[in-house]
């Protein structure tokens, strides 16, 4: 496939889901200020509005896309909308719930497939013939230490993330050869507004709780870090898998709740 000799003359473009808060907010700040125009995609318009207010009053590009990854007709009609897409970033996602296998809820399961793994491939489907025609063609997936490690009361999660990383590494498979590459980011304990409330169900003590006493967690703009590095590298140079935890966070279930001693001058 040539690349579109239009797409050398303009800024190139990235598409982030679930860009209205946390992660995909950051992100979205991030390869704005690295020459991208960003699309914000996202569900409430209130919160794509928020971020591209801060993208433009900083002096960047971006524009809110109101889309639902769970929704097929949603996703064709967005991706529809846009003339060109160099980078994707699939970060629509999230958890539900952390019961044991024998207690959990088949519908949160299934909505947490639906967004991570087939709203994924919802996306990926849609633009790859967008991507096709760029030469910075990258599709970065989203996922989550949770994608190859396991822990207990996080099945339904994990099955979900194994599913949002396998997907990266099939499709990597299957695209060799072609220049798009394909990036599997993995964090490890993020403190997000969001995403530990979501999980507890709006539970403000229990998620709060999460990350209580550990010592400098990651936060957004850690991971948006990540996603700016592996996009600004050249072309023929692919991070298949990137993990990223805190330096307290040894494991899932290994997280060390207390001062570390950074020797900070």
């Amino acid at each position: 496939m040539t690349t579109d000799p239009s797409t050398a003359l303009s800024r190139p473009t990235a598409l982030i889901t679930g860009g209205g808060t946390g992660i995909g907010a950051a992100i979205a700040r991030r390869l704005s200020r690295d020459g991208f125009d960003v699309v914000v995609a996202g569900r409430r318009r209130e919160k794509l509005d928020e971020v591209v207010a801060d993208i433009e009053s900083a002096g960047g590009s971006a524009r809110a896309l109101v889309m639902d990854v769970t929704d097929p007709g949603s996703v064709t009609q967005g991706v529809a909308s846009l003339d060109r897409c160099d980078v994707v970033v699939n970060n629509a996602g999230g958890a539900l719930g952390v019961t044991r296998v024998e207690d959990g809820d088949p519908e949160e399961w299934e909505r947490m497939f639906a967004t991570n793994v087939v709203g994924t491939l919802r996306v990926i489907q849609a633009v790859l013939p967008l991507l096709r025609r760029s030469s910075r063609a990258t599709i970065v997936d989203i996922s989550s230490i949770a994608g190859e490690r396991v822990y207990e009361g996080g099945a339904g999660y994990v099955a979900a993330k194994h599913g949002t990383s396998v997907v990266s590494e099939t499709l990597r498979l299957e695209l060799n050869g072609e220049n798009i590459r394909v990036v599997d980011i993995r964090p490890g304990m993020v403190h997000t507004e969001e995403f530990s409330l979501t999980r507890l169900h709006g539970d403000r003590a229990a998620a709060d709780k999460v990350y209580d006493g550990v010592d400098r967690p990651l936060v957004a703009d850690d991971v948006a870090e990540c996603v700016g590095f592996v996009v600004g590298l050249p072309q023929h140079v692919n991070i298949d898998t990137m993990v990223v935890k805190p330096v307290a966070q040894a494991a899932p279930h290994k997280i060390h709740r207390g001062p570390i001693d950074w020797k900070d001058a």
